[in-house]
């Protein structure tokens, strides 16, 4: 179960990453090239493969028979599943190079040698991770036993962005659609007070100097279809459990209503950011996932209705109750799913702010509910307190702050009143001298470096490179952190307790907030 858990969740941070990549971090569009429909093609491949990889994750969750025989497969790794890894790393390199090696006019000029390369790129990627996972024998035979529920899945999922796709290149046919976003659009924002501008010949729409040209994907109609797809391959996974007659007439109409809703807010949020906060994080940040984001709330909620209201499950809500508590209690999924929260919360608050570090309580919340979800595996951890580990917190804190570089303090905290400014830096502390150790060393130390070390001279070096590597990373002085990171894996080996390295880890940050706190730098945090 670890293993597959580790696998979702790499191949989850990995899609991040790519759409970051090429969604904010690039402006590269396909009508820039004469290969228009090749590369288009090989975006609708790679969102294929996404939509294949959530659909496999969503049967995995609801059926656990399936789940069982995968993990049971999947259980072991071996010689020819760490040479797939190596092809998968590799793919994804493959992906990640253009954007690296090339400027923009040269993505452009070099369109033909660009696009072969995602496309080789995200298949040598794609097929790794599958075969990392488990050798083709075990796909094969896991896909006769489960074939029946595999196969109508796969359909479904591959179908999804070719259906939205295909329904985006009709948008001229879809003229009742498009004046309904458009003038509910306009509607939303006249009422907020704006003098609203609309072209529908040009296909634009904006206020005061910042206007948008509406495109095929911003009719709704994929966001319709995407909502479709969804329940179908909900209702396949669950056709047992559900009440289809009323989920098909009740719930179907909703979603597709609440999908429309959605989308005219989320063209209404982008119009009002690009106005009146930022044109740069209009464009660059929240339009590049404020479609994700909101389908994801759209899904949540179809999840949470169909779980919450009376009628619409044949299992009676006790019995769903005492199926999931069990959950709570996998360690696998408490040292994972913290660490998965701090990050999604802070991708969300850096795609809705180009001053992130206002937004902080945000994570200090996201980190604070998935702990206190998990409290019994983590609280287990906890042990008598070791002065070695207290001793190596104080020399990383240390030699975290003499050596850092001084830095001028945050311009956005000098508009905060006194409460507030007392109310950030206490959720700071507590995110940075609490939260974060615990979170982080649950990953890097609790959950990979298990993962990677077995004992052996070879293995233990490698889990000690790549979880320093990993934790280093995610800070902006990856040296110092790398450092810090091999420390707190040899305070986790002198024992073998993750709580050692917690508290090492909660040590040099408690020290390092104090002196933030003192010299008013934050940005030693």
């Amino acid at each position: 179960m670890s293993r597959l858990i580790f696998f979702q969740f790499a191949l989850l941070i990995e899609a991040i990453v790519i759409v970051a990549l090429y969604q904010v971090f690039s402006d590269f569009e396909c009508r820039q090239t004469d290969l228009f429909l090749l590369c288009r093609g090989i975006r609708l491949g790679m969102v294929m493969g996404l939509c294949l990889a959530a659909g496999f994750a969503l049967l995995l969750f609801f059926q656990p028979a399936l789940r069982s025989d995968l993990v049971e497969r999947a259980s072991t790794g071996n010689v020819a599943s760490r040479r797939w890894a190596v092809v998968h790393i590799a793919g994804l390199a493959l992906i990640a190079a253009p954007t690296m090696a090339l400027s923009q006019g040269q993505l452009v000029e070099f369109a033909l040698l660009f696009l072969s390369a995602l496309a080789v790129g995200g298949l040598a990627a794609l097929i790794g991770a599958a075969l990392w996972l488990m050798p083709a024998s075990g796909w094969r035979d896991l896909f006769k036993e489960h074939a029946r529920l595999l196969l109508p899945t796969m359909a479904i999922a591959l179908l999804i962005p070719t259906l939205a796709w295909a329904i985006s290149l009709a948008w001229n046919w879809f003229e009742i659609l498009q004046l309904a976003t458009f003038y509910s659009v306009a509607i939303m924002l006249a009422i907020l007070g704006n003098d609203v501008f609309v072209n529908l010949d040009l296909e634009t729409i904006g206020i005061v100097e910042f206007y948008v040209e509406v495109a095929e994907s911003c009719s709704g109609i994929e966001g319709l279809a995407l909502t479709t797809a969804f329940m179908a391959i909900y209702a396949l996974m669950m056709k047992d459990e559900l009440r289809l007659g009323r989920f098909w007439l009740l719930v179907w109409p909703a979603a597709l209503v609440f999908s429309f809703i959605l989308n005219v807010v989320r063209i209404s949020v982008l119009i009002l950011i690009g106005a009146f906060v930022s044109p740069e994080l209009a464009v660059n940040g929240f339009h590049s996932f404020a479609g994700w984001l909101s389908f994801t709330l759209l899904a949540l909620l179809i999840l949470t209705i169909v779980n919450v209201l009376p009628g619409l499950s044949k299992t009676p809500k006790a019995t769903r109750a005492t199926a999931i508590a069990p959950l709570t209690e996998d360690k696998a999924a408490a040292f994972i799913v913290p660490f998965l929260a701090f990050m999604l919360s802070g991708l969300f608050v850096h795609t809705f702010s180009q001053t992130p570090e206002v937004w902080y309580g945000i994570q200090v919340a996201a980190m604070t509910m998935a702990l206190w979800f998990f409290r019994k595996p983590v609280l287990a951890l906890a042990r008598d307190l070791d002065l070695v580990a207290v001793g190596a917190g104080v020399a990383v804190g240390i030699g975290w702050i003499v050596t850092a570089k001084p830095a001028a303090p945050y311009a956005s905290l000098a508009e905060f009143g006194a409460l507030a400014l007392t109310l950030w830096i206490v959720l700071r502390v507590i995110g940075t001298a609490i939260l974060v150790p615990v979170v982080e060393e649950l990953f890097f130390r609790g959950y990979l470096f298990s993962l990677i070390d077995d004992g052996s001279h070879l293995r233990r070096a490698l889990a000690i490179t790549v979880t320093s590597v990993g934790f280093a990373a995610l800070h902006s002085r990856p040296l110092a952190a790398a450092l810090a990171g091999v420390i707190f894996a040899l305070v986790l080996l002198r024992r073998g307790r993750v709580f050692d390295a917690i508290i090492a880890h909660a040590v040099a940050n408690a020290l390092i907030a104090a002196a933030a706190l003192i010299t008013g730098q934050w940005s030693l945090i």
